[in-house]
């Protein structure tokens, strides 16, 4: 394989999708591919950028369960042998499990607060049932999801990515408080993300190519060591505890089954799914990937798989992590391959639970500072997505702005759904799904229903475009070849519409605009072209 040089000074690589020396097809941007030493280098930013998420709802969970400390390092040890687990199904895409995205799994928020209500009444047999039985209810329904990309266009994605990157905020403001009895940081803590943020900041500024891409995982080294003399984390707990293990699975017994607790999980996977529906599009926007239905179908396999395996070495649902598409969007690293190498960190960490000791020795202020940037960089890219939406229909504007409100909703307020009915509270305390949800019944309502029967495919297009289709083209290309076809016998093809008798939806058969699309001229009254020969 050959690298050379780009623009910002860091290898450029050859594209996995242009093998076999067919040129005539496009290289896919998440199928770059690195050098060993940059796969693990940016592979090991995106596990320092997660990691704190990844092991937070097992310790808890665990809390709740009353466990030692020894029986809780076993759930992280579990939750990060399974996100390395499910990112790579996601990153890989193997017997149709993954989107083949530069997306992390690992367990979700969203099953916390019921999961520690089930763990403190029940046990954490019930927790691990009642999440298996989801998990396989949420596998039945991911071709329907899969069905929903149609419903997403800009003003929707934009609105959901925006809230995203809003949501996550309370994240990293809560990683500076640092669990302060107070209820707000210390001023050492509030000056530790402070600098952590300066310096993630700075380093982006100042340093060249790679240097200036792994700026957050230089930021997050240098803010702990900035921690060290303050006193703000301690490495002597990394000798505590096993040095190696292989998970222990099923070390709190069977899984149990409980009606009510199944009931709830399966009402809480509906939130994961459209959550994971989110982040799959969200990341196809950052990176300029396609995606279809059966790639999101797919990606939602891999993010339900966490729920099915989960139980097996002790750990919670798991869903695809809002943390490192910001990482995305900042570095502008694309490959799947990035990701893939991080997932294998990740198991890693699972079977040696003192390295993932030494991670969590990073300081949460340390972590929240950086986060500040992460999750701000999500929102900006949501208002990029925004700035594609035709806002001169008013009823756009409308829709951007209900969702939006729903999504902030729960974060101004966090109880205002609390009166509500328990699986209604469950779906609609999550902004994003609320505006999700909203955004799409908008959409329907503004842009789709009422609008009439949507024009066929342009056949304004070349043969080698026919081509150079990504995948999540082939419906499109499909039916402006098959347009292309139906007029291509007397060398003539149709001017738009993909029409067989070659006139203009309209009826005036205009040729307008598209009559350059190959070159062709304006041939007459009935906007017919004349066609490059082959």
């Amino acid at each position: 394989m050959q690298h050379g040089k780009s623009e910002d000074g860091t290898p450029a690589t050859t594209n996995a999708a242009a093998h076999d020396g067919d040129t005539s097809i496009p290289p896919r941007p998440e199928d770059e591919r690195l050098p060993a030493k940059l796969l693990g280098l940016y592979g090991l930013q995106h596990i320092l950028t997660m990691y704190a998420g990844a092991v937070a709802p097992a310790l808890v969970i665990g809390g709740a369960a009353g466990l030692s400390p020894a029986d809780q390092g076993i759930l992280v040890s579990g939750a990060l042998l399974v996100a390395g687990i499910a990112t790579l199904l996601q990153t890989l895409g193997p017997w149709r499990t993954g989107a083949q995205l530069p997306i992390v799994v690992a367990a979700s928020f969203v099953p916390v607060g019921a999961m520690t209500t089930i763990a403190t009444d029940q046990g954490l047999p019930v927790v691990f049932g009642a999440s298996l039985v989801g998990g396989l209810f949420a596998l039945c329904l991911t071709p329907f999801f899969g069905q929903l990309v149609r419903f997403f266009p800009p003003a929707v994605t934009g609105s959901i990515i925006t809230v995203i990157g809003l949501s996550l905020m309370p994240v990293a403001a809560g990683w500076i408080v640092n669990n302060n009895p107070s209820g707000h940081p210390s001023l050492s803590d509030i000056g530790l993300g402070a600098a952590t943020l300066a310096l993630v900041l700075l380093f982006s500024r100042v340093l060249p190519g790679l240097l200036g891409r792994v700026a957050v995982l230089l930021g997050l080294v240098a803010g702990t060591l900035i921690a060290l003399p303050l006193g703000k984390t301690d490495f002597s707990a990394v000798s505590d505890g096993a040095f190696f293990a292989l998970g222990s699975p099923l070390h709190f017994g069977m899984p149990e089954f409980e009606l009510a607790a199944i009931l709830t999980m399966c009402v809480i996977m509906l939130v994961v799914l459209t959550e994971g529906a989110s982040h799959i599009i969200a990341v196809a926007e950052i990176t300029g990937s396609k995606v279809d239905a059966k790639r999101i179908s797919a990606g939602l396999r891999a993010d339900v798989s966490a729920s099915i395996i989960g139980p097996i070495f002790n750990t919670t649902p798991g869903s695809s992590f809002a943390q490192n598409i910001g990482l995305l969007a900042l570095t502008k690293i694309k490959s799947r391959f990035v990701v893939a190498s991080g997932a294998g960190i990740l198991i890693v960490l699972g079977l040696f639970p003192v390295l993932g000791r030494a991670v969590a020795a990073i300081p949460m202020p340390v972590l929240g500072g950086a986060g500040l940037v992460l999750f701000g960089t999500v929102a900006a890219s949501g208002i990029r997505t925004l700035g594609k939406v035709d806002f001169d229909n008013n009823l756009n504007l409308i829709l951007v702005a209900t969702s939006l409100g729903f999504g902030i909703l729960p974060m101004a307020v966090p109880d205002f759904y609390e009166g509500f009915p328990g699986p209604i509270a469950t779906v609609l305390h999550s902004g994003i799904v609320g505006a999700a949800i909203v955004a799409i019944v908008l959409n329907i309502c503004f842009n789709v229903i009422g609008r009439g029967k949507s024009p066929a495919p342009s056949a304004e297009i070349d043969r080698d475009e026919l081509k150079t289709a990504g995948p999540g083209e082939a419906k499109y290309t499909e039916a402006a070849d098959a347009a292309y076809r139906s007029g291509s016998d007397d060398g003539r093809r149709p001017s738009g519409g993909g029409e067989a008798d070659g006139k203009h939806p309209s009826g005036r058969g205009e040729a307008g605009g598209n009559a350059g699309a190959d070159g062709g001229e304006p041939a007459g009254e009935e906007g017919e072209l004349s066609a490059k020969s082959d």
